[in-house]
Order: structure tokens, then sequence, then C-alpha cells
């Protein structure tokens, strides 16, 4: 089995928490990985649950393998590249967060929040309108990472998916979670910087 494989499940995993193979796929843009999972799930790192919200999860010793693996598969120049682009995303990162909140709760005439039950459609399309904006704010953000280390040219594609769900019409596609709407992406990118670079959250990265 092939490192980069081997660290590409596992890692996905410690982002992701639990994930089906289809998740898997989705998320690394791989269809091969079965072999991968099927020997990791021997040598148990990874195991399988089975019940209402199923998918493959790391055990015990697989997020104790982690750190190792993130080691031997970063290298120097990766890091650097990623850590440029984590720090051009904190920002960003910023803005994402009022726009979501700007989608999900709305200001009354009075001052006073209230939920956003989507029935202003010249709102929402200017909160949309604001999320194309943050878009290209953070495909930008991830230049850095994406030129050292491909796999993160994922999240550039899955956030241009999510985007295009929502400019369809698609509310849950903006932040409901588990719905591979833009905020899941979202957050399993901020994650998966944080993971990389062996850092850990700060006031700078909020939630």
């Amino acid at each position: 089995m092939a490192d980069t494989e081997r660290f590409l499940v596992v890692h996905t995993l410690k982002v992701k928490g639990l994930a089906s193979a289809d998740d898997l796929a989705e998320i690394t843009g791989r269809s091969d990985l079965a072999p991968v999972l099927d020997e990791l799930t021997a040598e148990e790192l990874v195991k399988l649950r089975t019940g209402r919200v199923g998918g493959y999860a790391l055990t015990k010793e697989g997020r104790e393998a982690h750190p190792a693996l993130v080691a031997s598969a970063v290298t120097d120049e990766e890091r650097t590249g990623i850590s440029a682009a984590y720090d051009a995303f904190l920002p960003v990162n910023v803005r994402f967060k009022e726009v979501c909140t700007r989608w999900q709760v709305r200001t009354g005439p009075g001052g006073d929040q209230q939920p956003n039950d989507h029935s202003d459609e010249a709102y929402d399309a200017s909160v949309v309108t604001e999320l194309v904006e943050v878009h290209e704010a953070a495909v930008a953000a991830l230049a850095p990472a994406v030129s050292v280390s491909p796999r993160f040219a994922r999240y550039g594609e899955r956030f241009a998916a999510a985007l295009e769900r929502v400019r369809d019409g698609d509310q849950a596609a903006f932040a409901r979670p588990m719905s591979h709407s833009y905020h899941d992406v979202w957050m399993e990118l901020h994650e998966d910087l944080l993971l990389t670079l062996g850092r850990e959250r700060d006031a700078a990265d909020g939630h």
C-alpha cells in the first residue's frame, strides 16, 4: 500500500471523524481506496461502524498513528506553502462566519435578531453574492497550499460544487450540517490546515 494512500485515508478520517467510502472518494477525489480501507481495518487502525449513521472512523491506534503519518507525508516545502495559505485563510474565515450568520439570521426593523426564513429572495441573493466574494478570496488564499500540495485543490473544487448548488436554489448547500454544504467543506478545510500544521485552535481561528 502506498504511503500516500495510507496518509490520505487516515488524515481524511481524522479531519472528518466519520466517513463512508463515498465520502472518502468525494473528499479525496480518489475512487480506488477500498484496498487501503481493508488493510487499515485489518491493522485495526480503522473500523467500520454500522447503524443509523455508519461509516469508517479511526480507532485509538489510528488516531495515535496520525501524527507520524503527517510528519512523513508533508515535506518542509509543503509545510511552508500550507502555512502561508493558513495565514491568508484566517481573515477570510472571519468574513465567512459573518456571511453564514447573515444567511441564518436577519436583523428585523426594530433591530431584533430573527431566523432567516428565506422568504425574501432579494435578501438571500445579496448574501449569496457575498458568498461568491468569499469563495474567490478563499481560492486565492489557498493558492500557496495548492501549489505545493495538490490535495488542497480538492477544496476549491468542492467549494465550487457547493456554490453552484446554492446558486441553483439549494438552501441546504449553504450551511446545513452533514449535507456536503459550503460550510461543511469549510470546516473540513479549517481542520485540515490545523492538523497538517500541527497547530491548536486559538482566538484567531474562532469556532
